[in-house]
């Protein structure tokens, strides 16, 4: 049986599950007296499985790797690719294994992951990966640090996948207020071939401009965008009932976002590199979000999910 760690205030109760890839099970808003889901719940059938979850954690790279080959300074370091025939390794390795809990209290859960206590982890070097979730008023705050344990720097890459649902629902089930809104903060996207650019970013395209809040429609999307201004990567308005704002902090310089046509739910990830970024980088593109830790170093950074009041209309 996967326990379930939960942290609530006024605003938030949130479901953890370390055993489960340090992966959250569910987040819900306070709409009047009622919680509701704002992230897509974890059926109980489903607690151990981090594909199932509400939000699971990148580390140490986010999205895909191409052909599994990771390229760093001259070499190649080919990782275990994605089971099935998917050609290219994906979501990090920390997902993978249980965390450990390294403190816990009513609005605060701390959750380690050390590399070097398993065999055939996915990543050349060894690593510590720390997430702590904690609650400030309306704001969900997952801060994440990786420490490079090894004795040579390795590049990296952070991020999470939170999937938030298309409506809310009540206790009863009932819609409440209006289907959901989006808006992302940024200027340039990646076109991608099979998840993966081979340049980078450019112009928006159309089907995929999200720089004006509107609905989702129902084409499939699946992109990379970077190039916001400020700390806000995105907007998640559920008109008449409440807002969610996602904020990061400025290593988190892309915004991947899905919207699967037909399903309840979709994802906005706040994430530190493109995907494919350490090809990217090899070929030596600007912008590609990913970075390096020395030997005994850490990197540590967060983001946010901040509760408000929805835009009046």
């Amino acid at each position: 049986m996967i326990d379930v760690l939960t942290i609530a205030n006024s605003h938030w109760r949130v479901g953890l599950t370390p055993e489960t890839g340090g992966s959250v099970a569910f987040g819900q808003a306070r709409a009047g007296n009622a919680w509701v889901d704002v992230l897509r719940p974890t059926p109980d059938d489903m607690l151990g499985s981090f594909w199932d979850s509400a939000s699971y954690p990148l580390v140490p790279w986010s999205n895909r790797i191409r052909h599994g080959s990771l390229l760093w300074e001259g070499e190649v370091y080919q990782l275990r690719r994605w089971a099935g025939t998917a050609d290219f390794s994906m979501h990090g390795t920390g997902l993978e294994y249980p965390w450990e809990v390294v403190e816990a209290t009513d609005d605060r859960v701390v959750v380690e992951f050390d590399a070097r206590g398993y065999y055939g982890v996915n990543w050349p070097w060894d690593f510590v990966a720390r997430q702590e979730y904690f609650l400030d008023g309306p704001r969900l705050v997952c801060r994440m640090s990786l420490t490079n344990v090894d004795d040579v720097e390795f590049p990296a890459g952070l991020g999470h996948h939170p999937y938030f649902v298309r409506q809310l629902l009540g206790p009863d089930g009932a819609p409440l207020g209006e289907v959901v809104q989006l808006q992302i903060e940024a200027t340039h996207e990646y076109e991608l071939h099979n998840c993966m650019p081979d340049k980078g970013a450019g112009p928006i395209a159309a089907v995929s401009d999200f720089t004006s809040k509107r609905g989702l429609g129902e084409p499939l999307i699946d992109t990379c965008q970077r190039g916001r201004a400020g700390s806000t990567v995105a907007t998640i308005e559920y008109p008449g009932v409440l807002s969610v704002v996602i904020e990061a902090d400025p290593i988190f310089e892309h915004t991947v976002f899905y919207i699967p046509p037909g399903q309840p739910f979709f994802a906005v990830e706040a994430v530190t590199n493109a995907n494919d970024g350490f090809t990217l980088f090899a070929k030596g593109v600007e912008h590609t979000g990913v970075f390096s830790i020395p030997a005994g170093q850490t990197v540590t950074a967060e983001f946010s999910l901040r509760l408000a009041q929805p835009s009046a209309v």
